[in-house]
């Protein structure tokens, strides 16, 4: 079945899908929509700012793919930071992860990666056993947390900056929309 897609290019959650489908078509309609606001700028557009704040759209790019890597490769399962974060010294910068540095098909590219891992990866989980009940390997603030916890804050995540890039692209280049 093919989802319908809106004037921006962005899936359309189904309106009476079952919980999986709402859950992974809302998470990626949130993903569409950063890609939407970040797709046509070059480097210096992914490095603008809007004062006072510090962020861009290009960091917001490498942050959302450290968020990505981070709950579903590492807390849902286990498993090491993907290779670009491993040498990351969090100590010395705790927002590394917004400060990458990567020219914009770079950053562009790493995120798209995140997200097809990402992707990979609940696929994986949803084939098994527990489905959305599986429970993370890592514990968050002292509890397990489960897959269906995990893909909501990961749109509640979305959802919020893009927010902010709603507000940096329109500061950027007029461009507006929801």
């Amino acid at each position: 079945m093919t989802t319908p897609l809106d004037d921006q290019g962005r899936p359309d959650p189904e309106p009476s899908a079952d919980e999986v489908r709402t859950l992974t078509q809302f998470l990626a309609f949130q993903r569409a929509t950063l890609a939407w606001k970040t797709d046509g700028l070059d480097d210096a557009g992914l490095a603008a700012t809007l004062p006072p704040s510090t962020m861009t759209l290009g960091g917001m790019l490498g942050h959302l793919a450290w968020v990505e890597d981070y709950w579903f490769a590492t807390v849902l399962l286990g498993d090491e930071p993907a290779p670009r974060w491993r040498g990351t010294d969090w100590r010395a910068d705790p927002d590394a992860d917004w400060h990458v540095g990567l020219p914009g098909d770079e950053v562009r590219a790493l995120w798209r990666e995140a997200v097809a891992a990402s992707d990979a990866i609940v696929a994986r989980v949803l084939a098994g056993p527990d489905g959305l009940d599986r429970l993370a390997v890592v514990a968050r603030h002292d509890r397990r947390v489960s897959l269906r916890w995990i893909l909501v804050h990961m749109i509640e995540e979305y959802a919020r900056h893009n927010g902010h890039a709603d507000l940096l692209r329109e500061a950027i280049d007029g461009t507006t929309g929801e």
